[in-house]
């Protein structure tokens, strides 16, 4: 618990420097990386053909937008499709296969990383670098550009006066350039901070080399006679990846088993650095949109909102997680859930990285989810559903301006006023927009979920029962929420898990993106009114309280039914079958019910399944895979 209290007071400490740096690098001022990223910027727009001093309204913004993702989805489903034919492939790995590469593709082009494939062993080095890597640089700069683009629209854009002016018509603010601004969030932003890291973590121990997988005598072949001969393992320039997955709230990884993995993630140090960096930059953004809008104390009641949800989810995590596994009641002492853990992090700190990282939209692991207690696996679920606790780079502070335009309209029509923000008025237009891009959220994530629990052959999961659903539901709730995380025990190689998640991948990345752009553009065009004593202020604890108490409402009503049937249903079998009364009856019939493991479930096995792990079983699984499982 003190490693994660340190953890919020260094983000803190970091993240108010920064987001002052970042909201000077998006008004153009100023700053002292100037001399060396100014002429790098130039060549790039004259390599682009781009006219920096050209803005756009926010419908060539959104072209722009599409365009670009359009053109890196193409390039980098290309490189996984031919990356057996084409160099920096040591180890001589072939190509995907289509429904795989589409996912792959979906899942990076969003910022999303949800994995379907083993990395060090399905990826080529040029397709780690080229359609991973890269795109994991391009897609956050993304979502900090379009996040700026919204904050000068809610000043007017740039050319309009933040206080007055007459209205020309929607979509006729200037909300900067879109190439400038993705330009701008990649040089002055995300690499130098990754170079940083990368630089941090290599001298931690992870590795950053070109050359192929090392072939090793392990220690079991020179003490005793069983024992392979020799391992294999995978190395490569996996700490920039590292860096920048954490960094850019990107999740995934060079290895399957993720940060679990001791080449990823080596010592307590590397650990505490990558949970510092995944909510850095989206603690940052929070405090850069209050200097640039120049509105602090609004800035300031939106952090506290998504620390005051933060702090509670972290906890509520770490306690889940510090509570026995009820699978081994009665077989071994008490203590804390270490199933699916590392030991050498422990249940506080796996606990802690997994509530953080799916309050982000990052999705990067150190431990199975899939092996949490229900409660301590619900927790996840929370983070993402609400996906605006502190969210994703750029588009966790969008969401959250999402729910600030819903709270203006319910509680000025709750004190008789006109639903204003910033002084421009919340009309029809800009509430269903809100209303669409927050209601695609349960629709796709519940009807895809009951979609696949109907399939005549069943979704492919390794749990009947609650825990079968909540492996389902979590699954589209990550994709949904551009994390990429998963609970594994899925069978989700197929086309069935590939193609639906694109679909979700594709619409939850855009269609939330899109909406509030055209909710910007037309604030933009609005007069401003006048500020007066019967003006609902966005920056008070009572507005605090308002916005906290919708979000919270709002995904009750939209998933309180599906958390019922599945963890908490969950736990409440547990509890009845520890029971005395209960355990010699309901423990057989829970083993008959459960179906064959797949390999890649081994490690990953849920407190619903008996503490009996069958020969058959226990001889699946490697070194790498034995605590977190295979693919997020």
């Amino acid at each position: 618990m003190n490693d994660t209290v340190l953890t919020y007071l260094l983000v803190f400490l970091l993240a108010w420097p920064l987001g002052i740096y970042m909201a000077r690098v998006f008004r153009n001022e100023r700053t002292f990386l100037d001399p060396i990223f100014g002429p790098l910027e130039r060549g790039l727009y004259r390599l682009m053909g781009v006219n920096e001093h050209r803005g756009m309204d926010w419908r060539g913004y959104g072209r722009a937008l599409l365009y670009s993702n359009f053109v890196l989805g193409v390039a980098a489903y290309l490189v996984y499709m031919a990356q057996g034919r084409l160099p920096l492939n040591p180890d001589g790995i072939a190509g995907m296969n289509w429904h795989t590469a589409l996912h792959t593709v979906a899942s990076f082009i969003t910022n999303t990383n949800q994995q379907h494939y083993s990395g060090q062993s399905q990826l080529s080095y040029l397709s780690q670098l080229v359609g991973i890597t890269a795109l994991q640089v391009a897609t956050p700069a993304v979502g900090l550009a379009v996040m700026f683009a919204i904050l000068r629209g809610l000043q007017g854009g740039l050319n309009g006066p933040a206080t007055a002016g007459g209205a020309t018509g929607v979509g006729a603010r200037d909300l900067g350039n879109y190439y400038v601004d993705t330009t701008r969030a990649i040089t002055r932003v995300l690499l130098p901070l990754s170079l940083v890291l990368s630089l941090a973590l290599t001298w931690q121990g992870v590795p950053s080399t070109f050359s192929g997988a090392k072939i090793v005598t392990p220690l079991q072949a020179i003490t005793a006679s069983s024992g392979p001969a020799t391992q294999v393992i995978p190395v490569g320039p996996v700490a920039p990846m590292v860096a920048i997955k954490q960094l850019g709230t990107n999740g995934g990884g060079w290895y399957g088993p993720n940060s679990a993995a001791p080449l990823e993630n080596p010592t307590p140090l590397s650990n505490l650095l990558s949970v510092i960096a995944i909510i850095l930059l989206p603690v940052a953004q929070v405090f850069a949109a209050g200097f640039f809008l120049r509105k602090r104390r609004f800035a300031g009641m939106i952090l506290v909102v998504m620390t005051v949800l933060s702090v509670g989810l972290t906890a509520g995590a770490i306690l889940a997680e510090r509570a026995p596994n009820a699978a081994f009641v009665g077989l071994a002492a008490a203590g804390p859930n270490l199933e699916g853990k590392e030991v050498r992090l422990g249940a506080d700190a796996t606990a802690a990285w997994a509530a953080l990282s799916t309050q982000t939209s990052s999705g990067s692991v150190n431990g199975m989810l899939d092996s949490f207690t229900p409660l301590g696996g619900l927790i996840p679920m929370v983070g993402m559903f609400l996906n605006d606790v502190y969210g994703g780079i750029g588009v966790g502070l969008i969401n959250m301006l999402l729910f600030v335009i819903v709270t203006v309209f319910i509680a000025g029509l709750m004190v008789g006023r006109t639903p204003e923000l910033f002084g421009r008025k919340i009309e029809a237009r800009e509430v269903k927009l809100a209303s669409i891009a927050l209601l695609l959220q349960p629709l796709l994530i519940l009807g895809f979920t009951a979609a696949a629990l109907g399939l005549p052959g069943g979704p492919g999961n390794s749990n009947p029962g609650y825990h079968g659903l909540s492996q389902v539901l979590y699954e589209y709730t990550s994709a949904f929420a551009n994390n990429g995380s998963g609970f594994a025990g899925l069978g989700n190689t197929v086309p069935w898990w590939n193609v639906t998640c694109a679909i979700v991948l594709i619409f939850a990345r855009f269609i939330p993106i899109l909406a509030p752009l055209a909710i910007a553009g037309s604030l933009a065009a609005k007069r401003v009114s006048p500020v007066t004593a019967g003006t609902l202020r966005t920056d008070t604890p009572i507005f605090g309280v308002t916005l906290l108490s919708i979000m919270v409402l709002f995904q009750l009503l939209n998933f309180g039914p599906a958390v019922l049937l599945g963890p908490v249903g969950e736990q409440f079998s547990l509890a009845a079958a520890a029971s005395p009364a209960r355990t010699a009856v309901t423990a057989p019939a829970v083993h008959a019910a459960a179906p064959a493991a797949s390999p890649a479930s081994v490690a990953a096995s849920s407190p619903a399944r008996p503490p009996v792990v069958s020969p058959a079983r226990a001889a699946v699984g490697t070194p790498l895979s034995l605590a977190v499982g295979g693919p997020r």
